[in-house]
């Protein structure tokens, strides 16, 4: 959810408020020690205990709020809001912190609060005393904030009590869970005291925080990152963000914040809160803790056997460790992910040699019955020894990368000496290192796998993983080419001719010939189980489904899409190289876009990304993030279609994908362009440059001009008024295309030529793309042209409501904004500003998109914005006596306006209002 109004505002009161108390705050470093993090961090998800609050201070029968939330929740950052929100509503304000310390003397915390010269040898009177001098009727009760409410000594207690008892104070009290804190009878129950528990942030809070702390958003997978390290946890996740941005693995590229790979975790203050959160284990408990943190997770049986089940149960009661069922399998974990940081920390070499390999020991003895079980084995012997057995290491490997934990791979295969070398573990960890976004060294290990090839099978895998790494690792579409060329000779069985083509025929749909790569695989067929290589079929059925969208074969495409899903799922594990099945799918996000269904589309690319996000397929997380991007973009939300741009360039740039990343910067330029801002647009512009100087395969796509950069100069150039020269990049790109047989991107470009001003120079070529493809927005595109072309505006209005059902709002805007300029032409002044009305009505969903054509419907709206403001609420059916109060009018007011509104509009009713003004509650929204 947003933020609410002030949360985490920087403001005059938040500041005294801090200063009076600063004494008794407990020292924490405060973010404005990085430059990244100067602003407060924002309060989220806490809306409910602020608006109680709110409404408990005005109450009498209110005594005190108490916050209750694991520690580090956030439990005192929102009660310091609740003492702001208080002192701006003109109460007086005091802040107490109970420590440990000074639990042990009485009024410990409290001295700071009671008043010089009151004698506390008479408990009752001195009470009283303490109430009289604080009281200060014409001011109503003081708000006491007292951080860490359990800690406080029996007679603070006491006296807490007391003065909310007698009215003086109303508190504002946190409590740590799971602490043995009596809270009926310390401060009693009941309507007067309000018990509030707060609980770890959600994955999308974490983004939203970090958004508003960090002043733009952090990439998905980061959020993931941060979100699994922390669990949610306030206080950890802001160390660990302090110590990524203090060295450097947290870093902004003008548009997200990524996590460098590998980036180390946390802070030292973060490693001291950790081991003090655990130092009340005992050495047996401490024993168990280490295996976990080594080996997690555990059979309940094992850590049983380490630490006996009384200790367990003592260590899931202090909140160290949780057990969980699966099927009829109980097993142990630590409570938080940060537990194991610290405890691998301290534990000797020797000791966790000892621990490793006792409990590969005790997995063993099992049976080593569970599928991941072998995978588990291998690890703990490798990181206990530096070696283990090398039909073990293939086995976990294999499994490592059934799981797509490409570094795991990685780290088991880069483990076996030259002499255990074999084409498969070759083939295995070259895959790993390409999907890790290491190219190069994938290369050196191929070179490695040749030598060693000896069969047909062999060679010929080695010359598809080449192709692959050279084509998606390396953005080298010349070097996968003559890796498959110069196997022809070599190869020469049906099988491996036929697995080469399908190869090639990659190679050129993926480097933007759809037609000429659709040719070559049709030698796919649908039958995977005669393929000679699993791997390369499944890769090129990814393909396909991409190739087939581009040619305009949408049913055709999402048809395929499913049954290669289906496909690969019933083969993943026969694999030995295999995409994420995710890829079978991603292509039909466009697809889905290209048949009009934006909400369908959006929906896939979400679920696909979700699937992702926690994997190491960084490869397929790039392209469907690429997919959501030009979704967004066709459905004209301009600021979401920039945000996935920026998720798919970071992590090409993460990864070295070249090759969406040159679309996708193009896409973002072209975002940045329609918002307005025309030198951000030129930097991106030039981050494109600096991309395309990187592909050394330029000489074989120099002939297709990429639609990402022709759309960011043309939207660039229109941002100035420069239409004549947008027009012409598109039409200069649009045209390259032409003869590869890519219609749907030559329709989006030429479609934009249209909506540049260029519609009768473009129209033929649309309705030829239309009649090509058999996706409902070719032929929107097509008629919307049309309409431009001649100035028709009841045709315009029935493409604008074609679109907008499509969820293509910004060119349902565009095409609404032409209507009513054309009906103002014609002087149907009424049913313009009428239109002009509905154009400002969907371009609401379209985050700021700036147009030439929105211009218009902006020059023919002539509604006041109060007339505006009274229209929507009629529309949506508020009386005039509900609007006339909630704009503080009187109903003749009111209606005036509506009169005035109607005589514009065209309308005589209310009914008639609603239909004018389409959407109308999502645009008062």
């Amino acid at each position: 959810m947003p933020p609410r109004e002030h949360e985490g505002s920087s403001h005059e009161p938040a500041d005294s408020v801090r200063d009076r108390h600063r004494r008794a705050l407990p020292a924490v470093p405060f973010l404005s020690d990085t430059a990244a993090c100067e602003r407060p961090w924002p309060l989220v998800g806490r809306g409910q205990v602020l608006d109680l609050f709110t409404r408990a201070l005005r109450h009498r029968r209110v005594q005190g709020i108490l916050i209750h939330g694991p520690a580090g929740v956030g439990k005192s950052r929102l009660a310091e809001e609740c003492l702001i929100r208080a002192e701006r509503a003109g109460f007086r304000t005091a802040w107490a912190v109970a420590t440990a310390a000074a639990a042990g003397v009485p009024l410990g915390a409290m001295g700071h609060l009671i008043p010089a010269g009151v004698d506390l040898s008479d408990p009752v009177a001195g009470f009283a005393a303490v109430a009289a001098g604080l009281r200060h009727s014409e001011e109503g009760r003081l708000v006491l904030l007292i951080d860490d409410l359990h800690l406080l000594d029996s007679t603070s207690v006491m006296l807490v009590r007391q003065l909310m008892d007698s009215g003086t104070v109303l508190l504002i009290g946190t409590v740590r869970s799971g602490e043995p804190f009596d809270l009926a009878s310390a401060f009693g129950s009941g309507d007067s005291i309000h018990r509030m528990d707060i609980s770890p942030f959600t994955e999308g809070q974490v983004a939203e925080v970090l958004r508003g702390a960090l002043g733009r958003p952090v990439s998905v997978h980061s959020v993931h990152e941060l979100y699994t390290a922390s669990a949610g946890n306030a206080l950890y996740l802001r160390e660990l963000v302090l110590g990524a941005l203090r060295n450097g693995s947290l870093t902004d590229d003008g548009e997200v914040w990524q996590l460098a790979a590998g980036w180390r975790v946390g802070t030292p203050r973060l490693k001291e809160l950790i081991e003090a959160r655990l130092a009340r284990a005992t050495p047996a408990g401490t024993e168990a803790l280490e295996l976990l943190a080594l080996c997690e997770p555990v059979a309940l049986a094992d850590i049983q056997a380490v630490a006996g089940l009384d200790e367990l149960i003592t260590l899931e009661r202090l909140g160290y460790v949780r057990v969980v069922k699966e099927d009829r399998r109980h097993t142990a974990l630590l409570a938080h992910p940060l537990y194991g940081e610290a405890l691998r920390a301290a534990i000797p070499e020797l000791r966790r040699r000892t621990i490793l390999l006792a409990q590969a020991g005790r997995v063993e003895a099992r049976g080593a019955r569970r599928q991941d079980d072998l995978l588990h084995i291998a690890s703990w012997r490798l990181a206990a020894t530096g070696t283990a057995d090398r039909a073990q290491l293939e086995r976990a490997a294999t499994l490592a990368r059934h799981s797509h934990d490409y570094p795991q791979v990685v780290r088991l295969l880069e483990a076996l000496p030259p002499a255990e070398h074999t084409v498969g573990n070759r083939l295995l960890l070259a895959d790993a290192l390409f999907q890790s976004g290491r190219p190069d060294e994938a290369e050196r290990v191929l070179d490695q796998a040749k030598t060693l090839a000896t069969t047909e099978d062999d060679r010929l895998a080695v010359a598809v993983a080449y192709s692959v790494n050279a084509l998606w690792g390396m953005a080298h579409a010349s070097r996968a080419l003559e890796a498959i060329s110069s196997s022809r000779t070599d190869l020469d069985s049906p099988e491996a001719a036929r697995t080469l083509t399908i190869s090639e025929g990659c190679i050129h749909a993926a480097c933007g010939r759809p037609v000429e790569g659709l040719k070559l695989l049709d030698a796919l067929g649908d039958d995977i189980d005669t393929a000679a290589d699993i791997s390369a079929w499944l890769i090129a059925a990814s393909v396909k489904t991409r190739a087939l969208q581009m040619t305009g074969d949408i049913a055709g495409a999402l048809s395929w899409a499913e049954n290669a899903y289906a496909i690969h799922r019933r083969v993943n594990r026969r694999a030995l190289s295999a995409p994420h099945p995710v890829l079978q799918l991603a292509p039909s996000v466009l697809a889905l876009a290209e048949e009009g269904r934006m909400d369908d589309a959006r929906t896939l690319g979400e679920r696909l990304f979700g699937e992702l996000v926690g994997s190491e397929a960084g490869l397929a997380r790039m392209w469907v993030a690429f997919f959501l991007a030009r979704t967004e973009w066709l459905a004209g939300r301009v600021v979401s279609a920039r945000r996935w741009y920026a998720e798919c360039t970071a992590l090409a740039r993460s990864h070295h994908g070249t090759r969406p990343m040159r679309e996708a910067l193009g896409g973002l330029a072209a975002c940045i362009a329609l918002l307005g801002d025309v030198p951000g647009a030129v930097a991106a512009l030039s981050d494109l440059n600096e991309a395309d100087a990187c592909m050394a395969e330029l000489e074989y796509v120099s002939a297709i001009a990429s639609p990402g950069r022709a759309l960011a100069q043309a939207w660039s150039r229109a941002a100035t008024g420069q239409l004549a020269t947008a027009r012409e990049i598109l039409i200069r790109a649009a045209d390259s295309l032409r003869h590869t047989g890519n219609i749907s991107s030559e329709g989006l470009l030429l479609l934009d030529v249209a909506r540049l001003g260029g519609a009768a120079d473009v129209l033929d070529r649309l309705e030829a793309i239309a009649l090509q493809s058999d996706g409902r927005l070719a032929r929107a595109r097509a008629d919307l042209t049309a309409a431009l072309a001649r100035e028709e505006a009841d045709a315009l209005m029935s493409v604008s409501e074609e679109l907008e059902a499509m969820g293509c709002d910004l060119l349902a805007a565009e095409a609404a904004a032409a209507a009513s300029a054309a009906y103002r032409k014609s002087g149907r002044a009424r049913s313009a500003t009428a239109v002009g009305v509905r154009a400002g009505a969907v371009a609401t969903r379209c985050e700021g998109a700036r147009t030439p054509l929105l211009a218009m419907a902006e020059a023919a709206v002539p509604l006041t914005s109060r007339e505006t403001e009274i229209a929507w609420r009629a529309a949506a059916g508020a009386t005039s006596k509900e609007i006339a109060e909630e704009l503080v009018l009187s109903v003749r007011t009111v209606n005036n306006h509506l009169g005035r509104v109607y005589e514009k509009l065209g309308v005589t009713s209310r009914r008639e209002l609603a239909r004018v003004l389409p959407d109308h509650r999502g645009a008062q929204a």
